[in-house]
């Protein structure tokens, strides 16, 4: 029990209380605590009946069963690792930045999934998560089951085709993909790349409540400087913050611990 007391404190601050929601939400409703019904987004009883805690417990809540069960473990390992990835790479040190991506992914799901009657939104989250990484990872060579390698950038393109295979659905994946890709280009591409305005940034509230460490810069003001390609480096960062610039191209292998 130390053991994994002692591994449950080593993740990222951010992606910690993430990952134990994600797990104490749905065993919740798994013990019947509290039904189902009230975990999940409900658009009639959210703007009627006013219960406005249903966009978050449904983007923490997932039917975990027989047929289910698998599903589940694999997209909360996406979390535990695409998150701590970001949270400890680009994001090192700017937890204001972070919480922002993800505040305004999860902004976005919402609103999609109220337009769109979607019950659950923990994967459309997560897949928007693991998009981010893979666009600020997307020279990196990875490799999936079965001895797969392809390049990053390619890597939620794969997953929603596995997700689908296993029991998944399409639609929660191609959502998760398009509000990362949203987020990515507002936040990157377009000022850095494209020489655009930024049309993001984040909000002077957050850095009250989540300081810069390590004397890091608020926000993103410079292009991110381009390295060649590595190949095959397992275990490595998702992308490293340092000098006010951001590092892509760093990565790990899918799979690595």
């Amino acid at each position: 029990m130390s053991d994994i007391g002692d591994w449950f404190k080593s993740i990222p601050a951010i992606t910690r209380y993430w990952f134990a929601g994600s797990i104490a939400v749905p065993l919740i409703g798994k013990l019947g605590l509290i039904s189902p019904m009230y975990l999940v987004l409900w658009p009639k009883d959210f703007f009627h009946k006013f219960q406005l805690w249903r966009p978050l417990t449904s983007t923490l809540y997932f039917p975990v069963g027989p047929g289910t069960g698998f599903l589940y473990l694999v997209n909360l390992y996406f979390l535990y690792q695409y998150s701590s990835r970001l949270e400890t790479g680009v994001f090192d040190g700017r937890p204001a930045d972070y919480v922002f991506m993800l505040l305004f992914n999860w902004l976005c799901i919402v609103i999609t999934g109220l337009m769109m009657d979607m019950q659950l939104l923990m994967i459309p989250l997560i897949m928007s998560v693991l998009y981010v990484w893979a666009q600020l990872n997307r020279e990196m060579i990875v490799s999936f089951w079965f001895g797969t390698r392809f390049k990053a950038c390619y890597l939620p393109w794969v997953i929603l085709g596995f997700n689908y295979i296993i029991g998944g659905s399409v639609v929660n994946e191609l959502i998760g993909n398009l509000v990362g890709h949203l987020y990515f280009f507002l936040m990157f591409k377009y000022p850095m790349d494209l020489g655009g305005r930024a049309l993001l940034s984040t909000p002077q509230i957050l850095y009250r409540y989540f300081p810069n460490r390590r004397g890091g810069v608020s926000g993103f003001g410079a292009p991110p400087s381009r390295r060649p390609a590595p190949q095959e480096q397992g275990g490595g960062g998702g992308g490293g913050a340092g000098g006010g610039r951001h590092a892509w191209g760093a990565g790990f292998r899918l799979g690595d611990e």
